[in-house]
């Protein structure tokens, strides 16, 4: 087992630690929690060897390995995945030379009886059993199955490390990590790179290894399946809980109540002692009791408690609107970079008031879609954007493109617009910025930092469709809750590429599915699209299928009696679709016109051309109609289309 014993650290003239202990046993399953800046990192590279405390230490058995990923590395390159990932195995690779250098000298003596060569027989044989034992024969399976699992294709084995992103060659580390087996893994943020399939492919791993395993991780789901004790740190201590992270949240809700009870009596004892001390300090009778008072407030251990997150905050996002019945539509839309297919001949329609996830193994399309929406990459096929839809779009890298000389403030406040410029500070806190934080300089922000701000820049804008790509990857607990319940209550349409399965627990209520060049529609949350994929892995849904066929027959007369009453629904869905669009167009064409008739009456010459002014209130009233009319082909298409389903 490994000791943290009674370690301190300290940063300028604050303790980030004060005398903390744990001890982490060899099957442990442990998430350490806290909020950002409690030091979880700093005790992570503490308990690795990188970093050593001011006081105390941390007692490692000296047969024992660690296997450390942070949250930034650097990277070497000049090696294929595979050949990258092998190096895990470099005591086997050393063994298994040895044993081809004896056979090779072997094969060149014929001194058959000779001390020597008895002696390369023994050392060989002596080698091939470390080798065995070491499970040298199974390394290269080894080494593409763990490969695999993280998301790596078959075709990426012999790829340069180069070629790949910085998420990619993380999971590179990872999969060396975890091929050597060490006798405790620690893990700083793994899932921040990884999609949903090879999130749940490392929870399967984790939790079946005979190692122990700490992790930090803003991941709910992840820490309820792999964790089965949780360590939090707040205000320089530590609580050790032995639960699961969920169970913990409740532990800790209790406990906070008592601590809460406890601080608010103290505070009483000490305002009525030093309201008794101010009363009195100048009457001589009463001199002893007020230096008794004085002595008892000076020996008081001082009760803490963590500020507590503004967890009642209710954000959201301002009013947007409205679009058009259908938001997103595409017909055979197809992107290649190259040779490189990564999208194929797909079709998908979102509607309005949808909220929709993207998911799929990295590089399967999902971004690329998305930037297809935004008419930011060119394609081939069909792609339609509705009626009246502004588009707001949060990208992984949406960091670059704030101005790094303003501050965190004036970021904020130069884009709210109305009443939600009176809760600047609120949205910011929200996001974790508080007090002279606000007033720090984008430039000197970290890369976290820059993603919360954009996303709080997010809350003040009116659009009626968003587009979010991995908005959760630097948000802690809270602020992806608020985030979350935002998103709820938003009015518009969302379209969400994420891998984290709680945030799209209750948020969204379809799901396309990225595989292979194509994409597939799944009604229903997150879990019900987990669900059904399970079954698909184990082949459950053709032999359901099939059951169910046996059991019903279909009559050839009923069959050909639906069939013609769905074509006749269908055309008068496409009749409707087409009046929908036309009505669309001549709103456009009135509003092209009238944005013309405003730029001539903007010219002072024109001020008396009654001809411009009844041909502008001949527009706005044609308008009113036309919207009206609109309106209720809207409403005639949502009846439709909802009898269609």
């Amino acid at each position: 087992m490994i000791s943290v014993d009674n370690i301190t650290v300290r940063f300028g003239g604050s303790s980030l630690f004060e005398s903390i202990s744990f001890m982490i046993n060899e099957r442990d399953r442990i998430g350490l929690v806290g909020k950002n800046g409690a030091g979880k990192t700093t005790l992570l590279r503490i308990i690795n060897g990188e970093l050593d405390p001011d006081e105390g230490g941390v007692i490692r058995p000296d047969t024992s390995s660690i296997g450390y990923l942070p949250q930034q590395m650097r990277h070497m390159d000049g090696k294929s995945v595979y050949d990258e990932a092998l190096d895990a195995f470099s005591e086997i690779l050393n063994i298994e030379k040895q044993i081809k250098e004896i056979n090779i000298e072997l094969s060149e003596r014929s001194d058959y009886e000779s001390d020597t060569y008895l002696r390369l027989i023994s050392d060989l044989s002596h080698l091939n059993e470390q080798f065995e034992l070491l499970g040298g024969g199974t390394l290269h399976a080894e080494v593409e199955k763990t490969l695999i699992g993280l998301g790596f294709e078959s075709g990426d084995m012999n790829r340069q490390t180069s070629e790949f992103s910085g998420g990619w060659r993380m999971r590179i580390e990872l999969a060396k990590i975890l091929l050597r087996k060490p006798d405790y893994i620690l893990l700083d943020e793994p899932t921040n790179h990884l999609d949903i399939e090879s999130i749940q492919w490392l929870e399967s791993f984790l939790m079946n290894y005979s190692g122990a395993v700490l992790l930090i991780s803003h991941d709910r789901a992840f820490l309820d399946n792999v964790t089965n004790r949780t360590i939090e740190l707040s205000l320089g201590k530590l609580n050790d809980y032995k639960v699961s992270y969920s169970k913990y949240v409740e532990l800790r809700k209790e406990r906070r109540e008592q601590e809460l009870a406890a601080f608010q009596n103290q505070q009483k004892m000490i305002k009525d002692t030093e309201e008794f001390i101010e009363r009195f300090r100048y009457k001589a009778t009463k001199a002893v009791q007020v230096q008794s008072r004085i002595k008892q407030l000076d020996k008081v251990d001082r009760i803490e408690i963590e500020s507590e997150d503004q967890s009642t905050m209710n954000l959201k996002f301002p009013p947007s609107e409205r679009s058009g019945v259908i938001v997103v539509e595409a017909e055979g839309l197809s992107k290649a970079y190259g040779e490189n297919v990564v999208i194929d001949n797909i079709d998908i329609t979102i509607e309005r008031g949808e909220k929709v996830a993207f998911v799929g193994k990295n590089g399967e399309g999902k971004t690329t879609l998305s930037k297809i929406i935004l008419n930011e990459l060119d394609y081939q096929g069909r792609l339609k954007i509705g009626h009246n839809v502004s588009i707001g779009y949060y990208a992984q890298n949406q960091d670059e493109i704030l101005d790094e000389n303003k501050t965190i403030f004036q970021t904020i406040d130069d884009i709210a617009v109305g009443d939600i410029r009176t809760k600047t500070r609120d949205i910011l806190g929200a996001f974790l910025f508080r007090g002279e934080d606000v007033d720090k300089k984008v430039k000197v922000l970290s890369g976290g930092e820059r993603s919360r701000l954009s996303l709080a820049m997010m809350l003040l804008q009116s659009n009626n469709l968003l587009v979010m790509d991995e908005p959760t990857n630097h948000l802690d607990m809270h602020s992806k809750d608020i985030l979350k319940s935002a998103l709820n209550a938003y009015d518009g349409t969302l379209i969400v590429v994420s891998h984290d399965r709680e945030f799209l627990d209750g948020l969204v209520d379809k799901v396309y599915e990225f595989k292979n060049h194509k994409v597939k529609e799944h009604l229903g949350g997150i879990y019900d699209f987990l669900k059904h994929r399970k079954l698909e892995s184990l082949q459950q849904l053709e032999k359901k299928s099939n059951t169910e066929k046996q059991k019903k027959p279909v009559n050839p007369k009923e069959s050909k009696k639906l069939y013609e009453l769905r074509k006749e629904h269908e055309k008068i869905v496409r009749k409707a679709e087409r009046e929908s669009e036309n009505a669309e167009a001549k709103i456009e064409k009135l509003e092209a016109r009238m944005e013309e008739i405003n730029l001539l009456l903007a010219d002072p010459s024109k001020i008396n051309d009654n001809d411009l002014f009844l041909e502008y209130e001949r527009i706005q009233k044609e308008m009113e109609i036309s919207m009206s009319v609109w309106e209720d082909i809207q409403s005639k298409l949502e009846k439709l289309k909802a009898q269609r389903n």
